[in-house]
């Protein structure tokens, strides 16, 4: 049946129905969606944002502010878990808010959620090439900075892009262009490649913790919570909230888990067990291993793009470990872009099925399975990104997309659970007021917290995807033409 209006919504039975439509190999059981999140989430956090928000925000405190992150992914994560076990199809929060909020406000998160993944594989691409650079010069080799750094810089506290001189971030596209190659053979080869990747890193996480507890000074814990300095963010629990929002990006990956849904063996009992077990497993580590670092030097020391290896290198009976920190970053960025890469290509998938992208980006490899034309465009537009444009710039257009999912998904939940009652849900959230309100007050406050800039990018973004979906999508939508 057609139908009209910006806000129709697709039946929760035809969604349903997609999840066996597409084409897409079932191979994915819980351990390997696990996987999938802890190699989406460890990462960033761990190797490059936790000295930055302790040494200018939080101090020792940076312990509390992952726990604040974290609950406010736990309660978003809550809500996705319901989703996913209802309507187990690739799309993430684009296709839950489909069903639930309509098709503009499915477009406009699916919009935004190009922001999420396909610039925070960006973003990671360069944090990548730092590292990269970094293991190259402890065996001597030095490349030209024309070649390692992005031809485009932002001037800072304005929003005038200035050249730099350097011609391209070389090792950001090598990089971005290998886990496109990767993620367009298949699934299997693409999450055989992450679990290896995530057992590295998690084993030299694991080891940092370990060896380092030994070194640590409590010392260097006193004062837990540093006066505030008279400037909001600065310390004090000002300074908690501000870091809790700056390593908020460190927990994006745990979403990417939805996305596939279409590959998983048993959606409706692994998505849970996939979203929420990543997000346990990341926050311990992740708190830990922050209590180890500012243990290990004062944590005005932490300021710095590699603060692992710093703290490291106070100590000469860690110095063996640096190397091996190296190149568990170098692992663990990479695995995070490759989990972007997957999801991202997968909501595509889902956008193309309803017609609101053009049919190419549908297209399911007859021999890999894999939806390799949205694959490929992802992974050339974040190669391209990568290579131009600095991480403070790429950071920053991703954290709003994000919060704004995150929010969508928790009314979703609301929506539904009061529009259709009689629905199976195969993992209910208990206590659903509270969680889904919780997380939306904590995102959102995040969301609040963030730069006037940041708010304008997305107000730019926003304008270009309306432009888009009313000159195509709304046209060319199956659900109003009685094609879904």
């Amino acid at each position: 049946m057609k139908k009209s209006g910006l806000f129709a919504t697709i039946p929760i039975g035809d969604l349903a129905k997609d999840k066996d439509g597409a084409g897409l190999n079932r191979s994915l059981g819980p351990g390997a969606l696990i996987a999938i999140g802890i190699g989406g989430i460890i990462g960033t956090g761990i190797f490059v944002l936790t000295g930055v928000a302790a040494a200018q925000h939080a101090g020792p405190a940076i312990t509390l502010s992952f726990i604040l992150a974290a609950l406010g992914c736990v309660f978003a994560g809550l809500c996705y878990a319901e989703f996913s076990s209802m309507v187990p199809v690739s799309g993430s929060a684009y296709a839950y808010s489909y069903a639930t909020l309509g098709e503009f406000v499915a477009w406009f998160v699916g919009w935004n959620l190009v922001l999420e993944y396909l610039f925070a594989a960006a973003t990671v691409a360069v944090g990548w090439s730092r590292y990269a650079v970094k293991l190259l010069e402890m065996v001597n080799v030095h490349l030209p900075t024309a070649f390692t750094t992005a031809p485009f810089a932002a001037v800072e506290g304005t929003h005038h892009i200035v050249m730099t001189g350097a011609v391209v971030n070389l090792p950001a596209v090598l990089i971005a262009a290998i886990v496109t190659a990767i993620c367009y053979v298949g699934i299997r080869q693409s999450t055989l490649f992450n679990g290896i990747v995530v057992a590295i890193k998690v084993t030299v996480v694991v080891m940092v913790i370990a060896f380092g507890a030994f070194y640590v000074n409590t010392d260097n814990w006193h004062p837990y919570i540093p006066p505030n300095t008279g400037v909001s963010g600065e310390f004090g629990w000002s300074g908690i909230i501000r870091a809790s929002g700056i390593i908020f990006f460190a927990y994006i990956g745990f979403d990417a888990v939805s996305t596939a849904a279409q590959e998983a063996k048993n959606p409706s009992r692994d998505m849970p067990i996939g979203i929420l077990g990543s997000l346990i497993v990341c926050t311990l580590l992740y708190i830990l291993m922050s209590a180890v670092l500012t243990g290990l030097v004062p944590f005005k020391l932490l300021n710095d793009a590699a603060p692992v290896a710093v703290a490291l290198q106070a100590h000469s009976g860690l110095n063996w470990l640096t190397p091996l920190v190296v190149v568990g970053a170098i692992a663990g960025l990479t695995s995070v872009i490759l989990v972007m890469i997957l999801a991202q290509a997968r909501i595509f998938l889902s956008m193309a099925g309803h017609g609101l992208l053009p049919p190419a980006f549908g297209k399911v490899h007859p021999v890999y399975r894999t939806p390799h034309v949205a694959t490929a465009i992802t992974g050339t537009f974040a190669a391209l990104a990568a290579g131009l444009l600095p991480i403070g710039i790429l950071g920053e257009l991703v954290s709003i997309g994000t919060l704004i999912a995150f929010i969508v998904v928790c009314i979703g939940v609301l929506v539904l659970r009061y529009t259709r009652p009689e629905l199976p849900r195969p993992f209910r959230v208990k206590a659903v007021w509270p969680v889904a309100l919780l997380g939306i007050g904590f995102c959102g406050t995040m969301a609040l917290g963030l730069p006037a800039d940041t708010w304008w990018r997305l107000i730019i973004w926003t304008v270009i995807g309306v432009i888009f979906y009313f000159a195509y999508g709304y046209k060319a939508s199956k659900l109003r033409s009685g094609n879904a």
